[in-house]
């Protein structure tokens, strides 16, 4: 099968290459997906779990990418609760080779399965981006109604779904970006937008919840804007300022296949919209590891087609 692999840690995205890689195994409760649509996240060949397997060894080369909608090709031994054929998208193991490539072995709980109206490319969109907006609205900040939430980088992949998904939970939504994501951010759901270039952080006033996308000085002095018995959560970096009298977190999205379900549901209904930009295929995946200032939303990569 054909695959983008990451062969030297030291050579970053212009190390990536498109090659022939072994037919994956299925172990013990994985699923082979043949792939039809990947996502990735331009700074994972930065993570451990790229380099290495969950035991510390070495597993260059290997696959990135850990976003992924297909369809089941191989059950493994004792896997149970999907079927070959079977519409499927998820989250790809950190610590193994991921779904750029024609087939990627995942553990079959990693994965829920894709109603046949949704496209794979929005599919592929959204496990990590809607896990992570998810768990860090409502598990770990624990957001209600009627409170304040400031989601940074609100235009992104994350903070454009946090913005939706706070909004819908009742809350009072800020968000925030460069000064030309204003409109897009209005247009999420967001009541009022704050401009990052305009360095005026303190107009948010207090808030019950910062969701933290960006890390660095604009984590630090978010502190100061959480009221009380309010929550600062991150997932860019743990925080090292934390609020006088509150709580500051940081945490890595899990899988989860009943919150996809979920979260594709919404999709469905409307409730919930992907910001996907670029569509490639994967004889161009390499290239789309460069950053494109100019396309909007995500770039998934298609691989394969219905």
């Amino acid at each position: 099968m054909q695959a983008i692999t990451a062969p030297d840690r030291d050579a970053g995205a212009d190390g990536l290459i498109l090659t022939d890689r072994p037919y994956p195994h299925a172990a013990e409760n994985d699923v082979v997906v043949r792939v039809h649509a990947a996502g990735f996240t331009r700074g994972e060949l930065a993570w451990p779990g790229t380099w290495t397997d969950r035991t510390g060894r070495d597993r260059a080369p290997s696959v990135p990418g850990h976003e992924v909608s297909g369809v089941v090709a191989e059950l493994g031994y004792g896997t149970t609760g999907l079927t070959v054929g079977q519409r499927v998208f998820g989250l790809t193991d950190w610590a193994r080779d991921g779904s750029l490539a024609e087939y990627v072995a995942v553990e079959a709980r990693n994965l829920a399965p894709l109603p046949a109206d949704v496209d794979h490319a929005e599919a592929a969109a959204l496990p990590i981006s809607g896990l992570t907006a998810w768990q860090g609205l409502f598990d770990h900040a624990r957001i209600v109604t009627g409170q304040t939430v400031l989601i940074h980088g609100a235009a992104g992949a994350v903070g454009s779904l946090a913005v939706q998904l706070a909004r819908e939970a009742g809350t009072r939504v800020i968000g925030t970006g460069r000064s030309a994501d204003r409109d897009i951010v209005l247009a999420l759901g967001a009541h009022t937008f704050l401009d990052l270039d305009a360095g005026r952080l303190a107009d948010a006033g207090e808030v019950d919840v910062v969701f933290d996308v960006i890390g660095g000085d604009v984590l630090d002095r978010s502190a100061a804007l959480v009221r009380a018995g309010g929550t600062l959560v991150s997932i860019a970096q743990p925080p090292t300022v934390r609020p006088e009298d509150g709580r500051a977190l940081f945490f890595v999205v899990e899988p989860d296949r009943t919150r996809l379900t979920d979260l594709v549901q919404r999709l469905r209904d409307g409730r919930l919209k992907v910001r996907v930009g670029a569509v490639r295929p994967l004889t161009e995946a390499v290239a789309a590891f460069a950053p494109e200032p100019c396309v909007p939303g995500r770039t998934i990569i298609r691989i394969a087609e219905d």
